[in-house]
C-alpha cells in the first residue's frame, strides 16, 4: 500500500498508525493472519479463530480491525488469531461465508460460527455476539461455551 493512501486515511498521528499497521505491502497477499502468543495457555483455553472481513482501508474497515484487536487483548489476551479479508482484492472470499456487508467478523472457532456485521464499536453488543458476556453483562464461566 503506498503512503498517499494512508495520508488519505488518516488524519491523526494515532489513526496512521493503525492504518499503516493494517496496511499490507504491494504483493502481498490479501489474506493476512495475526497470531498473538502472550499469556498463559494451561490446555483448558480454547484459541479463537476470528476472520474480518474488510474493503480495503476504508474508514470502517480501519476502525473494526482496531475496535477487534482491543477487544481481543482485553478479553482474549493470548488466546485468539486474526485472519483479516481483504475483499477489495479477492472479493471471491466472501462466497466461503456468505458475507452479504463489510466489515464483517466471523468467529470460526469456538464452534458455533457467529457473524457480526459492522465497525464493532458497540463494545457490549459485540462482547455478547462473540459469546463473552451474557446479554445481563455477566461473563460465561468459560468465558467460550455458554452454560444451559
Amino acid at each position: 500500500m503506498n503512503k498517499e493512501a494512508v495520508r488519505t486515511l488518516s488524519t491523526s498521528t494515532k489513526r496512521k498508525r493503525l492504518a499503516k499497521g493494517f496496511g499490507e505491502k504491494p504483493g502481498t497477499s490479501s489474506r493476512r493472519s495475526t497470531s498473538i502468543a502472550s499469556g498463559e495457555n494451561n490446555g483448558e483455553d480454547v484459541i479463537w479463530n476470528l476472520r474480518l472481513y474488510v474493503a480495503g482501508q476504508s474508514p470502517k474497515s480501519v476502525v473494526a480491525f482496531a475496535n477487534l484487536k482491543r477487544i481481543c487483548d482485553e478479553h482474549l489476551a493470548g488466546r485468539y488469531r486474526i485472519e483479516v479479508l481483504d475483499l477489495l482484492k479477492n472479493p471471491q472470499l466472501a462466497r466461503g461465508d456468505q458475507i452479504l456487508a463489510i466489515p464483517t467478523l466471523v468467529r470460526k472457532l469456538p464452534e458455533p460460527l457467529k457473524k457480526i456485521i459492522g465497525d464493532l464499536s458497540d463494545i457490549e453488543r459485540t462482547l455478547v455476539g462473540l459469546d463473552l458476556f451474557r446479554a445481563d453483562g455477566q461473563q460465561y464461566k468459560n468465558a467460550w461455551r455458554p452454560s444451559k
